[in-house]
């Protein structure tokens, strides 16, 4: 399935692929790689509120600023809400980039093997095989709570609207 006139980069419009998520809806599965190589799958973070940041390159401006604000904002969550990083750069530059920028409240993976976040997310960007910048706040059940895709991937998400739901989801467990 592709989607257009939902992301632009620099004001040109880009195609994703995949389905469109929304609230209320039950979290696909998907399969990412960590530092190590190995698999992690959503269900790793049964019984917790997850929020899933995407960033297309942690080797951006913007991507680094998203990571390190998650990062702080992560030190103050409780220990049943994981903040999660994903994005098409490949582990070992992820591994690099937190361990230089200090990122380590946030796990960061690597979606580059399959794309099988993107496709179930639907923020594969098409031409350029990378994420569109995006964040997914789902609570302990697996069910969406929230979804922001970033119409102008060169742009931040709304930070302070994602803590709002993730207090949201903690109050209501």
């Amino acid at each position: 399935m592709e989607r257009t006139n939902i992301v632009k980069f620099k004001g040109n419009p880009l195609t994703l692929i995949g389905p469109e998520l929304k609230d209320g809806d039950k979290a696909p599965d998907f399969k990412v790689l960590d530092s190590d190589l190995k698999e992690v799958k959503l269900n790793n973070f049964e019984g917790k509120v997850k929020v899933i940041s995407v960033t297309p390159s942690l080797d951006t401006r913007v991507c680094d600023m998203q990571a390190r604000r998650f990062n702080e904002e992560a030190a103050k969550l409780p220990e049943d809400v994981v903040v999660i990083n994903i994005s098409m750069d490949l582990p070992f530059a992820i591994s690099r980039f937190c361990t230089t920028a200090e990122v380590d409240k946030v796990k960061a993976y690597s979606d580059h093997r399959d794309a099988s976040f993107g496709n179930a997310y639907g923020v594969l960007i098409k031409k350029l095989r990378l994420l569109a910048r995006s964040i997914f706040v789902i609570d302990k059940d697996n069910i969406i709570k929230y979804v922001e895709i970033v119409p102008e991937i060169t742009e931040q998400p709304k930070y302070n609207r994602v803590i709002e739901i993730v207090k949201d989801c903690l109050l209501k467990q």
